[in-house]
């Protein structure tokens, strides 16, 4: 039987049963949970080190109003590293390569956003689609401009998530597939194309780090410009 490389992006089941949900409980599951004892272990004090850090450098710019956001922006943050992560592994899949996941979890937080701005300062929230000193003829053209602009925010995370971590994927199955066909034929091209394969993999590991960190920031943007 032969296999597509686009196998691995197809959502598993067993017995008919989509794997999804399984999918997307199991890195929670692998969390410290935080005890009530005054001294912790390495791993806790990490994690609660890693969400400070990150808490204080996604909230710099946004003022009061927007850190209510804090324990959505360090949980989406973490979650979407996980799952990265986790689908680098061998035999695994990765749930933030399907563009449906990707587009449920950009739209909802992405519109809470703008009715957030629409609520609390209508008249900012749509002077954004004008920009100050646009000449009257331009005004027509430039509303339609950046309303599409506005309702493409979405679809641009929930595809650059897709996207990037697809291509890697993908680049990563091509190089160890023609590693595994010219081990027999050339063994030193061979070796240099795992040795290419293993930066390979350590970039993606960093692209998997990378994307989840631009998605959540490009949301507290968004947020930023609503409160």
């Amino acid at each position: 039987m032969t296999l597509s490389f686009f196998d691995q992006f197809a959502s598993p089941t067993h017995f008919g049963i989509p794997l999804m949900a399984l999918a997307l409980t199991l890195p929670w599951i692998l969390f410290p949970t935080p005890s009530a004892r005054w001294l912790n272990n390495r791993l806790i004090t990490l994690q609660g080190w890693f969400i400070n850090r990150f808490t204080q450098q996604l909230l710099l710019p946004l003022n009061l109003a927007g850190h209510k956001w804090a324990a959505i922006l360090a949980s989406l943050m973490l979650f979407l590293i996980s799952l990265n992560m986790l689908g680098l592994l061998p035999y695994t899949f990765t749930p933030t390569t399907q563009l449906s996941l990707n587009l449920g979890l950009a739209v909802p937080l992405w519109l809470a956003t703008v009715i957030i701005g629409m609520r609390n300062q209508p008249t900012a929230a749509l002077g954004h689609l004008l920009p100050e000193g646009t000449p009257t003829p331009l005004i027509p053209i430039l509303i339609v401009i950046e309303t599409i602009s506005l309702f493409i925010r979405p679809l641009a995370l929930g595809v650059r998530l897709t996207a990037n971590l697809t291509a890697g994927h993908l680049l990563i199955q091509l190089i160890a597939t023609a590693a595994f066909v010219l081990l027999p034929i050339m063994p030193t091209v061979a070796i240099l194309t795992a040795t290419v394969l293993f930066l390979l993999t350590l970039l993606e590991v960093a692209v998997a780090m990378i994307q989840a960190y631009v998605f959540v920031l490009l949301l507290s943007l968004y947020l930023q410009e609503n409160v």
